[in-house]
């Protein structure tokens, strides 16, 4: 079998858009997407979202319609309910499960763009939680806790706009965060320090979550090291992301924090090896625009090597 100029792994806005690039030059291209949506984490967004240029969209649902809309019509190749279960660094393939059947793709190039999902706190009653099916958005599901206690944890945006919004929609929120520093923007600290019914409580670490039919409390230590149980309806996990590398960790180099090290081209250590997206962006700079932002300059520099231009332009 002849190889696939471009395998792309991922099919969320950074994987549709490096496809998209691929099919508008020339490469021989497939996306592989294990999910049978294409979208990535755009289900996830459940609010309006006002800051992609050219596009005001209610909801990642509706822009993930869009992308998929242009995806499909420009005519990209792609296979969905395809999931990556490894790659051979050495043979330069892939080993794919299509539904019952197991499947080898021979590639020149690699891009991965497997996003990211969210970061867990790994306590008991967590994992109960999650499978029982206890996941709730602040922006659709807010009125199921009115005048309910919630517990938000975490420190950035997303759990100070949680806490606001559920607040809003008159529950109880306690916002625990492991320190007295937060990442959230000044504008949601200084509105939820003056919500009568949120409260922050800093440097406490959440060690349990009870509950076997449905979540009741929380424990936590608090800054004195004393152990507290805080009766609750629900615990909403908002501690950041955590980068979906388990496919090529052993493979390419990581940071700390699990992100793929790239350089600004989308290149790994491994040079038929790039990355684009979530699984390679710093939190702080994530966003739809810098993953489509990426998608692009990893497929226009990927057109220059196979039409062997790379080396003249670089000497420019």
């Amino acid at each position: 079998m002849k190889p696939i100029d471009v395998i792309i792994i991922g099919g969320g806005p950074a994987g549709i858009s490096a496809a998209i690039w691929c099919k508008r030059l020339g490469i021989n291209h497939l996306l592989l997407e294990k999910q049978e949506q294409l979208g990535g984490q755009l289900f996830e967004i459940k609010n309006e979202i006002i800051d992609y240029p050219g596009v005001i969209a209610k909801d990642g649902k509706e822009l993930q319609e869009f992308f998929v809309r242009h995806f499909k019509d420009i005519g990209c190749s792609y296979k969905q309910n395809a999931e990556v279960l490894a790659v051979n660094s050495t043979l330069k393939t892939i080993e794919v499960k299509c539904g019952n059947n197991i499947e080898q793709y021979p590639f020149q190039y690699i891009i991965l763009a497997t996003g990211a999902g969210p970061a867990y706190l790994d306590v008991p009653g967590e994992k109960a939680m999650i499978t029982r099916g206890e996941m709730y958005s602040a922006t659709t599901d807010a009125y199921l806790f009115r005048n309910k206690n919630v517990v938000i944890v975490g420190g950035g945006d997303r759990a100070f706009e949680g806490a606001i919004l559920l607040a809003k929609a008159e529950a109880n929120v306690y916002l625990i965060h492991r320190s007295t520093q937060f990442k959230a923007r000044e504008e949601y600290i200084d509105e939820a320090k003056k919500i009568h019914n949120i409260k922050i409580i800093t440097n406490a670490q959440v060690t349990r979550i009870h509950g076997e039919q449905k979540v009741t409390a929380v424990d936590y230590v608090n800054h004195k090291g004393k152990m507290c149980t805080l009766p609750s309806d629900a615990v909403f996990i908002r501690i950041g992301i955590k980068p979906n590398n388990t496919l090529i960790k052993q493979i390419v180099k990581t940071n700390e924090k699990g992100l793929i090290v790239t350089d600004s081209f989308g290149k790994t250590g491994t040079s038929f090896i790039y990355a684009i997206g979530d699984i390679c962006t710093n939190p702080l700079f994530s966003s739809i625009s810098s993953s489509v932002g990426q998608g692009m300059i990893v497929a226009k520099n990927l057109s220059l090597f196979l039409k062997g231009q790379y080396e003249g332009l670089r000497e420019l």
